[in-house]
């Protein structure tokens, strides 16, 4: 096992040699000679003059090596008391069939595909059909209101859109034609056609000329060969989460995306050919594009979908059941989904009720694990878990633990150390290189490695003047934190996280790890809102784990002591608020910018990926009886 020191030296200092030697892991039908080519939109394209295919990496190579009788895709839904199995075989046939469809929709190398789609296999069948024909997907979260899905189909243009005709979520049943008809009616560009997916629990209206149905499309289809297609053209593109303005869409390219993604599987997932691998996210984010979908399938390993929570479907064991009936060796999720597990199930009982033999480690990402939810994961499960941290725009791991390297050690509260391949660097304000355990921005240092975003979708100066223009040679990520001593990183939050109390800037990600770590705490929420006197001062939203009982003015009595023993008198939060829950999109992220503004009396807009839209004016009531502004 090599040393993490030399391999993330090699990669820094040699990028060109160190992502060269990278390619070879994967089948190429040419073999890139110009590793890296650099200009002023991009300074960072990879393997530009190679040629490969995505789709036949992920199915037809490994039906090469022997394996087309491994499970390559299972599809679990408790919502509808739904298993799968599809192969190697299985899977490649699905898929080859659909590029068909698509081809005899007249969708060519380059033409844009829009999927609307809930979690069930045929929204990955639809992905890599669309890789195999060189389409480029764009996958949009099932259940997103019209207006957004609008907005996307009017940015990306696609000449067709595939939905199913419903979603399920816990109990409820929702509708998506209706959603899509109305998205086309409010679009000003159309698709010439829709296919839909017709599942049980409700048929679709299909619209003469314009809609098909899957299901029929697919029986007269002939399975066809993927073509292939120059390293540097695009794959997908994605849209990042936003409220207003113009979509941003991250374009992702097929070569150094399929470079990372089986660098990474191995690398920092320690995942090898045969393993069992569950992203437990969504198809419409990106983890569910890296690691459901593309890297699993790439590195040969077998990828579960399901479609279900982690509570609910049916209780707080839902996970654990999924992880022993499958033989999961590695589980990556949320830690927001971990936080509501121990919420409804503090001692781990439903731990213990499965057999975990199989499972190896925790990955987190999407936001900053606390060290209360690191400790309680560790404490019940006694697995290794390993944060990691990374973006949309990323693709992949930034930072995390490099399994695949050298077993390191992980620290609480650190999302580990910068993944080979990423120069991660803190900077002030003007530019200016921080030393170790000084917070700054976190910038990354040009070229990006293989697998990050190329530019955005029809704009490119978005792309310059978004992460490229603000520290001359860096990608700017938004994120503030530090590296200590050791190298290890630690995320505190957005940079628009920190508030500026009296003059003293303070970071509300420090102090939500504080109140996170009391043993009532369940979940937190710490933002800034305006005060006359100070500028701004923290608020904190507190939820209580089940079955602990603190009489409610001592909790926050205590909350408001540790928060002033450990930062001092300056940080100022007064204010505890204890909530039944908190506003968050499907992806897990707390809303803390819309709670800021709501309590401000700003003008603010609600995301139309809300988990759950009940509970803004619920808050909305609570503030305005709890708070004076």
């Amino acid at each position: 096992m090599m040393n993490y020191a030399d391999e993330y030296k090699k990669s820094i200092e040699s990028p060109i040699a160190f992502w060269q030697e990278q390619a070879k892991n994967i089948a190429w039908y040419k073999t890139p000679i110009q590793i890296l080519s650099t200009d002023s939109s991009n300074p960072s394209q990879w393997f530009v003059d190679g040629e490969l295919n995505t789709s036949y990496l992920a199915l037809d190579h490994h039906i090469e090596q022997g394996r087309g009788e491994q499970i390559a895709l299972i599809y679990d839904s408790p919502v509808t008391q739904t298993k799968q199995k599809f192969t190697y075989n299985q899977l490649l046939e699905q898929v080859a069939k659909f590029a068909d469809v698509l081809q005899k929709q007249q969708v060519n190398k380059g033409d844009r595909v829009l999927i609307y789609m809930p979690m069930i296999p045929q929204a990955a069948i639809a992905m890599l059909a669309c890789a195999r024909i060189g389409a480029i997907h764009s996958v949009v979260f099932g259940g997103f209101s019209a207006h957004e899905l609008a907005i996307r189909i009017d940015d990306a243009q696609p000449k067709v859109i595939v939905s199913a005709s419903c979603g399920v979520e816990i109990e409820k049943i929702i509708e998506y034609k209706p959603l899509v008809d109305k998205a086309i009616e409010l679009a000003k560009e159309k698709p010439q056609s829709c296919i839909i997916y017709q599942r049980e629990m409700v048929e679709a209206k299909l619209q003469k000329n314009r809609d098909f149905c899957w299901q029929t499309l697919i029986k007269t289809a002939n399975a066809i060969k993927a073509i292939p297609l120059p390293a540097t053209h695009p794959l997908y593109i994605l849209y990042t989460s936003g409220t207003t303005g113009t979509p941003k869409g991250v374009v992702r390219d097929h070569g150094g995306h399929a470079v990372a993604m089986q660098y990474s599987m191995e690398t920092i997932y320690g995942m090898t050919a045969g393993d069992v691998f569950w992203a437990a996210s969504d198809v419409g984010w990106v983890v569910g594009h890296s690691y459901i979908v593309y890297a699993p399938l790439i590195a040969g390993c077998t990828s579960i979908l399901y479609e279900g929570k982690p509570i609910k479907t049916p209780d707080a064991g839902a996970f654990w059941r999924v992880c022993s009936e499958y033989k999961v060796n590695a589980l990556f999720s949320a830690p927001t989904a971990f936080r509501a597990i121990a919420k409804e199930d503090p001692q781990g009982k439903f731990i213990q009720q499965y057999d975990l033999s199989h499972l190896q480690r925790l990955f987190l990402a999407g936001e900053r694990l606390d060290p209360a939810t690191y400790s309680w994961l560790k404490d019940k499960t006694q697995l290794s878990v390993i944060d990691h941290w990374w973006q949309t725009e990323t693709g992949w791991a930034i930072a995390g633990i490099p399994l695949g390297i050298k077993n390191m050690p992980t620290k609480a509260g650190s999302a580990g150390v910068p993944t080979p391949g990423f120069k991660v660097e803190i900077l002030d304000s003007l530019g200016k290189q921080l030393p170790a355990n000084t917070s700054g921005n976190i910038v990354l240092k040009l070229p990006l490695p293989p697998g990050c975003l190329t530019t955005i979708w029809q704009n490119p100066q978005r792309y310059q003047l978004g992460y490229l223009s603000t520290f001359d040679g860096y990608y700017l990520t938004g994120d503030g934190g530090y590296i200590d001593e050791d190298g290890y990183l630690f995320i505190m939050g957005r940079t628009d996280d920190v508030i500026n109390v009296a003059g003293h800037r303070l970071s509300t990600g420090e102090m939500e790890e504080i109140v996170s770590a009391h043993h009532a705490v369940a979940e937190c929420a710490v933002f800034g809102i305006h005060d006359e006197l100070k500028g701004q001062v923290p608020l904190a939203l507190v939820i209580t784990k089940n079955g602990v009982n603190i009489d409610k003015s001592l909790l926050q009595a205590e909350l408001r002591q540790s928060v002033r023993e450990k930062i001092g008198a300056i940080a100022s939060l007064k204010q505890v608020l204890i909530v039944e829950r908190l506003p968050k999109t499907r992806s897990g992220k707390i809303l803390r910018k819309v709670m800021r503004q709501m309590i401000d009396g700003e003008p603010y807009q609600v995301p139309s990926t809300i988990d759950d839209t009940a509970i803004i004016p619920e808050l909305d009531d609570v503030f305005k009886k709890n708070i004076l502004t």
